[in-house]
């Protein structure tokens, strides 16, 4: 038998808070963390803004040498580990070590030292590159830094899926506590790509908005959405075994009772016209909570803002929940905070768990025409004052991989 997984603890860098409690009071603001690019010259980019982190001093967060040796994604992942680590209450020092796992993702790790330490090569010689390159770029090393950091010593492992890749992660964390590998399971996704190649990459593959507005630069599901808006952050939850959370009294913020992971197995950028993929995930993920689809208060719909994804995520809705779909309230928090790529899903379970803790469904921010077939309660205007039992995260990858995660209020 399946053992119970609840949620203990939590943290979030994103583009409008460094903390839960800020990232959570800029949802209720409606703010929107988009700017212009700081990160580099976009004299010659025809993107212009992305959702940065801002005002993140990782000496404030973690031991400075130690700091020193992480790129920022993962400074953002050890960042929102003690955060929540600090929330969960728990201590390593009361746990069995090696029943502490670690499994956090990262589309595409460190992008920005690689990039600096070729030119480099170009300019001055290979001899000058830095040594620690290869522990600073490769993606898993957000986990690895992390498992350091907090002496967890049982499974860890990086999850990479794109812009899966967090709520990958977490459903794999999941599996692990319901099968025994481990009691505690540290989980989410980290990301810090706003560079020139990501930038340049995702521009010319007709990905990125190229708006100049910030305010209606992201506008998922709207008819006049012209594609992402490129962000940075981490999203980490503590997932915990219920008994030991139980035996504790630790405080538990929400259950994670469904994990649905599927392939379109269609194309390496569109996801599948028809929303088959997306649909079967959320199937799968309700089935596992025993839960009809009439009893999903809200969606956090992966939302980018682009044309394909905001057509064929809202067909995979109507698929999964027939009848019931319409009754959904659905948002994106991406209208906020852009893309964070992989570590969107952490981000977005956290403003889910959110919800069902405040009674509170975020507006799509900057929604305010539908476009064609996107015919959904995305939640335009104000948010919305009423009581959320389940909310499902909704997280789409290039490569045609799908992730559904599905949490409910905890009732013991």
């Amino acid at each position: 038998m399946k053992r119970r997984v609840v949620v203990t603890g939590m943290g979030a860098v994103t583009p409008i808070g460094n903390t839960v409690e800020e990232f959570w009071q800029g949802i209720l603001e409606n703010k929107v963390g988009i700017g212009p690019i700081t990160k580099f010259d976009t004299t010659e980019y025809k993107v212009k803004l992305a959702a940065e982190v801002k005002g993140f001093i990782p000496s404030e967060r973690m031991d400075f040498k130690a700091a020193k040796r992480m790129e920022s994604f993962s400074q953002y992942a050890v960042a929102a580990a003690k955060e929540a680590f600090a929330m969960s209450g728990l201590s390593m020092a009361e746990e069995d070590p090696y029943r502490v796992g670690v499994i956090i993702g990262s589309g595409i790790g460190g992008l920005s030292v690689m990039e600096r330490e070729h030119e480099k090569i170009i300019t001055r010689g290979p001899g000058r590159v830095n040594p620690l390159l290869i522990p600073l770029m490769i993606s898993n090393m957000a986990a690895g830094n992390v498992s350091i950091h907090f002496g967890c010593k049982g499974k860890s492992a990086s999850v990479v899926s794109a812009c899966a890749s967090a709520a990958h992660s977490i459903g794999d964390a999941m599996r692990s506590i319901q099968f025994g590998d481990a009691d505690i399971m540290v989980a989410g996704g980290t990301e810090s790509s706003i560079t020139p190649v990501a930038v340049a990459g995702f521009t010319n593959l007709t990905a990125l908005s190229t708006q100049t507005d910030s305010q209606k630069a992201s506008l998922p599901f709207d008819q006049n959405r012209s594609g992402f808006v490129i962000g940075e952050g981490a999203g980490i939850v503590i997932l915990e075994e219920l008994q030991h959370a139980l035996q504790r009294n630790a405080r538990i913020y929400a259950e994670l009772v469904g994990y649905g992971a599927t392939s379109d197995a269609y194309h390496i950028t569109s996801p599948a016209e028809d929303g088959e993929g997306a649909a079967k995930a959320m199937e799968l993920a309700m089935e596992e909570a025993g839960a009809a689809p009439e009893q999903i208060d809200y969606i956090n719909a992966h939302g980018t803002g682009t044309h394909h994804n905001d057509l064929f995520e809202t067909r995979a809705i109507h698929k999964a929940f027939g009848p019931a779909a319409d009754k959904i309230k659905v948002s994106s928090t991406k209208s906020m905070i852009g893309h964070l790529l992989g570590a969107a899903g952490g981000v977005e379970l956290i403003a889910c768990i959110q919800t069902i803790l405040n009674d509170y469904i975020h507006p799509t921010v900057g929604t305010t025409q539908p476009g064609e077939e996107c015919d959904l309660d995305y939640v335009l205007g104000d948010g919305i004052h009423q009581k959320v039992n389940y909310a499902m995260s909704n997280s789409l990858g290039f490569g045609g991989h799908n992730a559904s995660l599905l949490v409910k209020r905890f009732e013991g």
